[in-house]
């Protein structure tokens, strides 16, 4: 699989973690930015997914 095709970083370049561990920017805990060059596309998926809920959260 060519890097292009594989499930993109949602790093947008704000890297700060809060008090819980979450980047202000991502929305990626720091295991998940630490570990996403290793997680095969599912597992990016599953990040992205914990991304979307924690993005939820914040804009309640």
């Amino acid at each position: 699989m060519r890097r292009q095709d594989r499930v993109q970083s949602p790093c947008v370049s704000i890297c700060a973690l809060d008090e819980n561990n979450v980047c202000i920017g991502c929305h990626r805990t720091s295991n998940e930015i630490m570990n996403w060059p290793r997680f095969d596309d599912e597992e990016r998926r599953k990040v992205l997914e914990n991304v979307a809920r924690r993005e939820e959260q914040v804009s309640l």
